[in-house]
């Protein structure tokens, strides 16, 4: 007898253990990690609307461009993450010819700008663009005319004896903003002049922050003078009616395709591809506008926040994505800004 009631506990131990084995791959089927390189209430409405509308459970996290990057390429012998939304292209760039991503064509390509189709060639489909935005910076009006100061206009007009300590920016390393202003610089003054132009940068620094956007926040409230940010960056802000002024500088300037890439290995590939296509729709890419973030959509049936600043207004140079998205390329970039600009003295 005790032996017949041994048997049954075992057999029903053993039929849940088959039970819970046969749930785990159900419940898996319905799972999507994401990693989220835009601002936390955009990170927020996309994964939450997407959860809602396909029953797909999100888990996600935001951090910036160049910190998913890092994590991405930390756990490529076990991937943790499925999709890499937003964020800067270089370092998607970087990911793609590392090959921490994975090719893949949506059917909604068709209906993208040329922009965001060009950064999946360049890609060789490893990512694709889902947003354009312009860098410039965004000045604090109140403090400017407490300090006697002319508007700045231009990217010389920040360097500045009186914007000592004044000027905010994020670090190259953890930022895809601040790495576009560091390629920028190359591009639009040549190498050598453009550290030069970094290294005099470097006296108005007050702080090199994580988050690329962190210094519009700052200059806003502020805390700094000055902060160089994508120009939506400083428009969210200055819509809310805080006294901040964004700024297209007069020599010209760099610009972004935010990017969206599959990782390599990803644990709930289907789910992360049903994300991709559907992130791609115009319905998706108007969830940026109420969630206050203002760049250009990819989708050429999509709404364009009429707050978001005109691109074609913005004198933008040719910037080279390839180039500067390769990985060998900002590797160098990176240490020589590291060994030549951040460790300077004030």
């Amino acid at each position: 007898m005790a032996f017949l009631k041994t048997a049954r506990r075992t057999a029903l131990a053993l039929a849940g253990v088959g039970l819970s084995a046969l749930a785990a791959p159900a419940w898996a089927q319905q799972s999507l990690v994401m990693y989220c390189g835009v601002q936390e209430e955009w990170c927020r409405a996309m994964s939450t609307a997407f959860e809602r509308e396909t029953g797909i459970k999100v888990a996600m996290t935001r951090k910036s461009a160049g910190e998913v990057y890092a994590q991405v390429k930390a756990e490529s012998a076990n991937p943790r993450g499925d999709i890499w939304w937003g964020g800067t292209g270089d370092p998607h760039l970087q990911a793609a010819d590392e090959g921490l991503t994975l090719e893949y064509e949506s059917p909604n390509n068709k209906d993208l700008n040329d922009w965001a189709i060009r950064q999946w060639g360049a890609a060789k489909g490893r990512t694709i663009g889902i947003y354009s935005g312009a860098l410039g910076f965004g000045f604090n009006t109140d403090l400017v005319k407490k300090k006697g100061l002319a508007e700045p206009k231009c990217w010389a007009d920040l360097l500045d004896p009186k914007l000592k300590d004044e000027v905010q920016v994020a670090d190259p390393n953890s930022s895809g903003t601040a790495y576009t202003l560091l390629a920028t610089m190359i591009q639009l003054m040549g190498e050598q002049k453009g550290f030069d132009y970094l290294k005099a940068l470097h006296k108005n620094i007050n702080q090199y922050t994580k988050s690329g956007a962190a210094p519009a926040k700052a200059a806003s409230l502020g805390e700094t003078t000055v902060g160089i940010v994508f120009i939506h960056d400083a428009v969210v802000f200055a819509v809310d009616g805080a006294p901040i002024k964004p700024v297209a500088p007069c020599e010209g300037t760099g610009y972004e395709i935010g990017s969206m890439s599959i990782i390599k290995g990803a644990r709930n590939l289907e789910n992360a591809k049903k994300f991709y296509d559907w992130a791609l729709t115009p319905a998706a890419q108007a969830l940026a506008a109420p969630a206050k973030s203002y760049q250009v959509p990819s989708n050429k049936n999509a709404p364009v926040p009429p707050q978001a600043p005109k691109m074609s207004e913005i004198k933008l140079i040719d910037y080279d994505f390839v180039k500067y998205g390769s990985s060998e390329e900002r590797r160098r970039l990176l240490s020589k800004w590291d060994n030549e600009v951040k460790n300077l003295p004030k």
